[in-house]
């Protein structure tokens, strides 16, 4: 019995070295990495922003990021850092310099705060007149199409299978995502995200039962006639919504 109560210790310790050991390395990697020392192609392919975009949205955020107890060793930078990079290595969290669990917290709390404080000022429908008549300018003069400010389109970002209900997050390209709706302008600028559903859902369920079809339709209605937004087949036609003939003829305009 003494034997093998001796070999279950050494295990325990055996595995408390090998903890003790990754979270060493991992605050070694957090203390050394100075995301601002990467030239900037580089930045970029990490962050998915470039340096100043990356300090303005830090200043917006830091100090109610940096409200933490448990993890206070973990500096708003690197907190950051982890959620902008994370889904560039797909589920990996060890490059980021952080545990599981303090990462997944970090996830959270970061898409929440970004939610709350960038979103309503960055991320909106609504355009100025100004905007409208830019926006319809610059389609039509690419499209031939008078009256379009926007595109819509579903954008699948993967993620590793929910322990609930994983099938319902497996697409139709054959791996488990989200399905994002994305709208933008003609600017290129990100005017509403919808990334509420799994994999499996259609573009079209996605778009009927967003924010963005009640949006156009209620702007419809009260009477902004000549107001349209540019989807492709996958999307429904509608009054304010235009999409292309399914059965089209070769070479035809339509």
């Amino acid at each position: 019995m003494d034997s093998v109560a001796g070999a279950l210790l050494s295990q325990e310790e055996e595995h408390a070295a090998v903890n003790c050991c990754i979270n060493i390395q991992r605050r070694l990697l957090r203390d050394s990495s100075d995301p601002f020392s990467l030239n900037d192609k580089i930045f970029v392919k990490n962050f998915r922003l470039n340096k100043d975009a990356f300090k303005s949205v830090l200043t917006i955020i830091e100090e109610e990021l940096g409200r933490s107890v448990k993890s206070s060793s973990v500096t708003p930078i690197s907190r950051l850092m982890a959620v902008l990079s994370y889904q560039h290595g797909f589920g990996k969290d060890f490059d980021v310099g952080l545990a599981q669990s303090t990462f997944s917290k970090t996830l959270t709390k970061t898409l929440n705060i970004l939610e709350r404080r960038l979103c309503p000022v960055w991320i909106k429908l609504s355009m100025t007149e100004e905007e409208n008549k830019r926006a319809k300018m610059w389609f039509y003069r690419r499209t031939q199409l008078p009256g379009v400010i926007m595109c819509v389109d579903g954008t699948h970002i993967k993620i590793l299978p929910p322990a609930d209900e994983p099938y319902l997050y497996y697409n139709r390209k054959g791996y488990y995502s989200l399905n994002a709706m994305v709208i933008c302008d003609n600017k290129m600028q990100i005017r509403c995200v919808d990334a509420r559903f799994p994999g499996s859902s259609h573009d079209s369920h996605v778009w009927n039962v967003s924010a963005a079809k009640t949006y156009f339709e209620e702007r419809y209605r009260r009477g902004d006639k000549t107001t349209w937004i540019l989807g492709d087949a996958g999307y429904p036609l509608q009054p304010w919504l235009i999409t292309p003939f399914r059965s089209r003829l070769q070479q035809n305009a339509q």
